[in-house]
């Protein structure tokens, strides 16, 4: 009785390893060109590259406008001040609208030579 069930053991064992060698690992198919994926375009890194770089001048240029409409407010400003002060001593205020102006000028400039 105890060789039948060793021997019936052994058999089970081996059985069970047997299909442990057998199985196969289910993994999610791999990504394939069909149909669907045939029509979608692959970007190079050039094509990429122009991309972003057309991206950072359009936005350079949204800010060079909206920088170039402060500067227009504010030079009008300090225009609106002069002509209203007939003393000719100008105040503090109108000395940081020209500060300002000055700041607000140079990146301008600085933006304009980026877009080169």
């Amino acid at each position: 009785m105890l060789k039948l069930i060793l021997s019936l053991s052994l058999l089970f064992n081996l059985a069970s390893a047997g299909l442990a060698f057998g199985q196969t690992i289910h993994l999610p198919p791999s990504v394939r060109q069909g149909p669907d994926t045939a029509s979608v375009p692959v970007r190079t890194q050039e094509e990429a590259d122009r991309e972003r770089i057309k991206k950072a001048n359009e936005l350079r240029q949204e800010e060079i406008k909206r920088d170039t409409e402060k500067l227009f407010q504010l030079s009008t400003e300090l225009k609106d001040f002069v002509d209203k002060n007939n003393q000719g001593i100008l105040s503090l205020d109108a000395l940081k609208k020209a500060e300002q102006i000055e700041k607000l000028a140079r990146s301008v400039k600085s933006k304009i030579k980026q877009s080169y």
